[in-house]
């Protein structure tokens, strides 16, 4: 039985095949999981990691509930998976991660949160997500690099900025964080940032890779 994974902005290929030998496939849009439906009978799990959002119609709940109605495992996390899962945890689909449970507590609700633009050729990502922004500007308040008036001016500015546009270097350009400060927090960023976006990405994957090993013990 087959695993087919949705990633490759939040994490590339390559780096979760080292994770989980599955068959992987880019950025889920409207339709793709309903011509799997239509087209395959071999799947066993289906992740949703990384999805389109506005080059196309996003992929809906309908086709979602579709695949957990022939019984077939769905698990989300990340990017468009967190928003499908929050939205789809009562019917069967299985959320994992931060930004899952951000979205579940209702500390973000829009999928502007977990937007970003890519390079459609090479799924490279070219701009920075808010989510990312806002975990990385938080923790630099708590390890005291800015202030928390710092921190809920950046957060406003980065959520009124255009999504391609979003980057750590034009937020804090945009902020009156004054030279000094603005330079402490970019050398902050530069040497302790993260992407919660992949750390997630790789969540799945291994809770993914968990149930296929608990599945060959029960059999």
């Amino acid at each position: 039985m087959s695993t087919i994974i949705f990633t490759g902005l939040s994490l590339p290929f390559n780096e979760a095949q080292k994770i989980l030998d599955a068959e992987y496939k880019p950025p889920v849009k409207r339709g793709d999981i309903d011509k799997l439906l239509d087209t395959r009978n071999d799947i066993e799990i289906i992740g949703i990691i990384d999805g389109v959002f506005h080059q196309s119609p996003a992929v809906s709940h309908k086709e979602i509930l579709r695949a957990l109605k022939e019984n077939i495992t769905v698990v989300g996390g990340s990017s468009m998976g967190a928003l499908r899962a929050c939205e789809l945890y009562p019917y069967g689909m299985i959320g994992i991660g931060n930004i899952y449970e951000d979205y579940k507590n209702g500390v973000i609700e829009s999928d502007d949160d977990v937007a970003v633009s890519l390079n459609p050729e090479t799924l490279e990502q070219m701009s920075e997500s808010l989510i990312n922004i806002r975990y990385n500007l938080t923790d630099a308040m708590n390890d005291g690099v800015i202030e928390e008036p710092d921190l809920k001016e950046l957060l406003e500015i980065a959520k009124e900025t255009y999504y391609p546009k979003r980057s750590f270097k034009y937020v804090i350009k945009k902020s009156s964080l004054d030279d000094k400060k603005s330079t402490k927090l970019l050398n902050y960023i530069q040497k302790n940032k993260y992407d919660i976006k992949t750390l997630d990405a790789k969540k799945v994957i291994k809770y993914i890779k968990n149930l296929k090993e608990q599945e060959k013990l029960r059999k």
